[in-house]
């Protein structure tokens, strides 16, 4: 009950925040609430929201997946280039969710089963998915349909930006999977202590390695709504797009050191860096600042997310030295 209470005091501090945020880029800009940009941060919010739901779970165990940008956009290039070369736009989708989890699977023998370093392996994972898309596709861009049930289901339905829904959809799985299901109890038992978990009976291995499929699993789902939402998808990118989502992880609450995770604070995390970005981007315009908005996004990027851990760190200590005085 008392672990509920505080998730529960810790996403609203965060959604305040992110009200707050909305608040002053629309006092500095009124456009910024505009129809069409508030469409476009939620089509921009949806993949980077299912990569933060996806990569939650392994970040509950301690681990990091830094894979998780480049296989997104692998997933839908080698998809697409599927698409071009002649297979229905439906045939696809199981192809991008194929290569996600498949990537994720790889990501998990390697630090399960081979111990490799989290850091390590996916970073490896990360610069392979990169190239071996690059060498598949053979070609600089891919070009997915526009106005066709593909983009009015996964992305905007006549302005209506459905990917919110799905986003909620998937939460709610998660939600189910991280606080319902054995699944996501032994992953944060695996988070808090790995060593006690295993020697309790549980096969820790084989729930980290489930940490990493589901993590590659969103990122081919993600690929699903980056290629509804932007038909044109270059090859061998997705470098950076996993430091939004894990960012987004860290800042909606879960511990960068494992065993405590929130999947509503991922989404609302993730919610704050579109906002940020869309923001200052209309705040530049505003003012006629010379200044790229992307490099300033990243500065207050890095400085909410070592806020965030730093917060997260004397947090820990603190119900440590609380732990102690008790035993004593």
């Amino acid at each position: 009950m008392n672990n509920l209470l505080k998730k529960g005091k810790q996403n609203a501090i965060i959604l305040a925040s992110l009200i707050v945020l909305i608040i002053i880029f629309a006092a500095l800009n009124p456009n910024f609430l505009e129809k069409y940009n508030v469409v476009s941060m939620a089509q921009s919010l949806a993949p980077y929201a299912i990569m933060s739901l996806g990569v939650t779970f392994v970040i509950a165990t301690g681990g990091i997946d830094l894979s998780i940008g480049t296989v997104c956009i692998a997933a839908a290039t080698v998809a697409g280039k599927l698409f071009m070369n002649g297979w229905d736009i439906w045939t696809t989708i199981p192809v991008m969710i194929f290569i996600g989890t498949l990537f994720g699977l790889i990501n998990g023998l390697l630090v399960a089963k081979l111990k490799l370093p989290a850091f390590i392996a996916t970073l490896g994972t990360m610069m392979f998915a990169r190239g071996l898309s690059a060498i598949i596709v053979s070609i600089p861009n891919i070009f997915y349909p526009t106005g066709t049930w593909f983009n009015s289901v996964f992305s905007n339905f006549n302005g209506f930006p459905v990917g919110f829904f799905w986003v909620i959809g998937f939460a709610l799985i998660c939600a189910y999977l991280m606080y319902k299901c054995k699944i996501g109890r032994y992953i944060l038992s695996i988070g808090s202590n790995e060593e006690a978990t295993r020697l309790s009976g549980i096969n820790t291995d084989m729930y980290k390695l489930m940490a990493y499929v589901i993590s590659g699993l969103g990122a081919g789902i993600a690929a699903i709504f980056w290629a509804a939402s932007f038909t044109t998808v270059a090859s061998a990118t997705g470098n950076g797009m996993e430091l939004d989502a894990i960012a987004g992880v860290y800042i909606g609450g879960t511990s960068a050191a494992g065993g405590i995770a929130s999947i509503s604070g991922s989404v609302i995390g993730s919610a704050m860096l579109v906002v940020i970005r869309s923001g200052l981007n209309f705040v530049l315009a505003k003012f006629n600042l010379d200044v790229n908005s992307t490099y300033v996004t990243y500065v207050l990027t890095g400085i909410i997310v070592v806020v965030a851990v730093l917060m997260d760190v004397i947090k820990n200590k603190n119900a440590n030295k609380v732990k102690s005085r008790k035993k004593a």
